[in-house]
């Protein structure tokens, strides 16, 4: 059987109150009665009752993370990102994939509620209007990452997506790319056409016009459906001179589907990603990519929840903060000039 605070007391010569208080570092209890409690527990090989604790607290000590996809590299560094800070605060993570699946994202949502977990990071949730008043209606503190839902949160993280899109296209257009299109994720709601609103701002204000059929959504972002979206950038009357890919999973499939194609990046068409990825550096060729702040926005998150957590402040509790940051254009050789026509 376990031991217990009892045990402890009984080995002690103490009340199991006078154990209790040693535990938590009470200032009512000496430093060596609390050191010679503490050896013994350890000696007993005693762990507190996270249940227990739990209950006195009204706190779990646990944070849920919704993700979209566990396999997706993007996510696994804004994970790393929340884990440091919440270990170092005492927290542990309770993390699930939605999947895009509606379902899915109930049983979820009911599953950390039956937790009682402290507090909900979602990372670029999709949730309908109804999951995200469900969610807010049980009164746990909500922090959102790249927020892709119709519904705002009140404690958000961005990437400036506008920002990217405009440093990736402005880089390009300098190169002397005039015929740029931009392949899309058409479910990802406000990330994609704030990218593509980036590239259409750094147009207009070269004087230079985006082709409607140079602008490509399709329903995901994997390596697959990149390569399967080569076929509609080739097949076009005036193919592209370079594809702005909404981010750097879309990209690699369209560098390998443009090979299969027999054609040369970036010597025939320049490809450029958004993200940074752990792969986009081991790519043949290298991706030039627009780089999140990734790691950052996934520490910045789980402050963010903290200082909810902490905060006894009804203003700042009932309060709004929104943060936006902007990534970097990393160039790579993906990207090239255009070939002289």
């Amino acid at each position: 059987m376990p031991t217990t605070i009892k045990d402890i007391a009984k080995q002690a010569g103490v009340s199991h109150t006078t154990v209790s208080r040693a535990i938590h570092n009470s200032p009512l209890i000496s430093e060596k009665t609390t050191h010679r409690i503490l050896d013994i527990a350890t000696h007993l090989g005693y762990h507190p009752s996270f249940a227990a604790r739990s209950l006195k607290t009204n706190r779990s000590q646990a944070l849920g993370v919704i993700v979209s996809h566990i396999a997706d590299p993007f996510f696994s560094e804004i994970l790393q990102g929340i884990d440091d800070v919440a270990q170092s605060n005492g927290y542990s993570l309770f993390i699930a994939a939605a999947q895009y699946d509606p379902e899915r994202e109930q049983a979820i949502i009911q599953t950390m509620r039956e937790h009682r977990v402290d507090g909900v990071i979602l990372c670029s949730p999709r949730f309908t209007p109804e999951q995200s008043y469900q969610l807010q209606s049980y009164n746990i503190p909500i922090v959102a990452i790249n927020n892709q839902a119709a519904v705002d949160y009140q404690y958000s993280i961005y990437h400036d997506d506008v920002d990217g899109g405009r440093q990736a296209c402005k880089y390009l257009v300098n190169q002397g790319h005039i015929r740029i299109a931009y392949l899309g994720d058409a479910s990802s709601g406000r990330t994609t056409h704030e990218r593509l609103s980036g590239v259409r701002q750094v147009m207009e204000e070269a004087g230079l016009s985006i082709k409607p059929e140079y602008i490509h959504q399709i329903p995901g972002n994997s390596p697959a459906q990149g390569l399967e979206a080569v076929e509609y950038f080739i097949n076009l009357p005036i193919r592209p001179t370079a594809i702005i890919c909404y981010n750097d999973m879309l990209a690699v499939g369209v560098v390998k589907g443009l090979r299969l194609a027999g054609l040369q990046v970036p010597t025939d068409i320049s490809v450029t990603g958004f993200d940074n990825i752990l792969y986009s550096d081991y790519t043949q060729p290298p991706l030039t990519t627009i780089d999140q702040p990734k790691r950052f926005i996934g520490a910045e998150a789980a402050r963010m929840m903290l200082e909810q957590l902490r905060s006894t402040n009804a203003s700042i509790q009932n309060g709004a903060r929104i943060k936006r940051l902007k990534g970097m254009l990393l160039i790579r050789q993906s990207t090239a000039p255009p070939a002289k026509d």
